[in-house]
Parts: C-alpha cells; structure tokens; sequence
C-alpha cells in the first residue's frame, strides 16, 4: 500500500515538484545546494569520530544516505542498528566535509527520492570551490 507523500517542508515540496515534472532537476539542484539534510551517523565513543550511513550499491560504489528530514529517515534507519540519531546540514557542507567518489541516495525506498551519481558531485563540489 503506498501512502500519499506529503511535504513537510520546502526541500520536500521541490522534490516532488521534480517529481512531477514541474521543475526542472536543474532548479531542484540549486534549490538543493542551499537546503539542509539530515545525514544518519553513528558516534564511535573509543575513536571520537562520527560516522555517516554508507552503503554499496550494486556495482560496488559507496552510496552516502541523506533524508529532507529526520522523520523521514527513521523507517529507514530501523533496519541499521546505531544509525537512529545523525547530523542536520547543509548540503554543500555534507559535500565539503565528505569530499567525492561517492553517490547519494536522498530519501532511499522513498517515492519522492533521488539518487546522485558521483560524476554529479565532483561538479557541485567544483561549483563550491
């Protein structure tokens, strides 16, 4: 049974207005770079570190999990234990601090998802510098 998304605030609303076909993914994109995300992490006490959701996608490339909000995550985060609190972000921040070589999967198992292909990064974090 799939259930009616409805946003929760505006990174939500531009998604699925990308979605919908009524704005373009390049509008999305920079509507995106000045939003913020919640990054789920997990806090390693020992190593003081914290450490972002990453997962492999099929051909093996790291995949770093972000959501448009904390609530939308929590489903998501049940199936990883440890990964239940996290970080709210800027995006461009998320993409500073990570550095690329990786994707991104915002709002993963979603219907008003997407999914960002390395190549995608490396250009937005050049557009940062």
């Amino acid at each position: 049974m799939t259930t009616e998304f409805i946003p929760r605030n505006e990174l939500e609303q531009q998604l699925m207005d990308v979605h919908q076909g009524k704005i373009s993914t390049e509008v999305f994109m920079q509507f995106l770079q000045s939003s913020q995300v919640f990054m789920p992490a997990r806090n390693d006490d020992e190593e003081e570190r914290t450490y972002p959701l990453k997962l492999n996608d099929e051909e093996g490339i790291d995949v770093l999990i972000l959501f448009t909000s904390p609530e939308r995550a929590r489903p998501f985060v049940n199936d990883f234990p440890g990964y239940e609190n996290g970080l709210l972000a800027e995006f461009t921040w998320v993409i500073e601090k990570m550095g690329t070589g990786y994707g991104i999967s915002i709002n993963p198992d979603s219907e008003i998802g997407i999914d960002l292909e390395p190549d995608i990064l490396k250009q937005l974090a050049a557009t940062n510098d």
